[in-house]
């Protein structure tokens, strides 16, 4: 985003939460104050491969416009943006900072009930804790795959 006073804090670091009996999401106090640098709190949260992504509203605006714009001059997209477009529910924390999470999409992602947020800089994933104990360590083992994407950023 242009806005300097939403790049100077970015969704950081992991922690690992248990949804309650209704479905609702804990969100760390980090990352709710992520979220006051926009105009809202409020989440919009859609499924994403195997696992949800949760996106300030204004960034998921960014994304739908860029799907709307230059995702269908992409081929193949179309059942990406359905997915995606169709999945996306908004959620808005309570006063104790919990979303509820639909039943679909933890259905989708595979979630009962003990899951992982990531911080992604822009955007947090909400993994089902073994899920994201798979990706964790295929990551750590494939560690070496990156070395020349990084070098290109000149971070390696």
């Amino acid at each position: 985003m242009e806005n300097s006073n939403l790049t100077t804090s970015r969704f950081r670091g992991r922690s690992e939460h248990a949804l309650d009996i209704k479905g609702r999401l804990n969100i760390p106090s980090r990352f709710r104050d992520v979220l006051t640098q926009y105009d809202t709190e409020d989440l919009m949260v859609t499924i994403w491969g195997d696992h949800l992504r949760a996106f300030p509203v204004a960034q998921w605006e960014i994304l739908e416009n860029k799907l709307l714009t230059d995702g269908r001059e992409q081929p193949g997209l179309t059942s990406f943006i359905r997915l995606v477009v169709s999945g996306v529910t908004p959620c808005l924390p309570d006063k104790q900072g919990r979303v509820l999470i639909s039943p679909s999409l933890r259905s989708e992602a595979g979630i009962v009930k003990d899951v992982v947020l990531t911080g992604m800089l822009d955007y947090v994933e909400i993994w089902d804790k073994d899920a994201w104990d798979r990706e964790n360590q295929a990551t750590r083992q494939n560690f070496g795959d990156y070395k020349e994407s990084l070098a290109k950023l000149g971070i390696f």
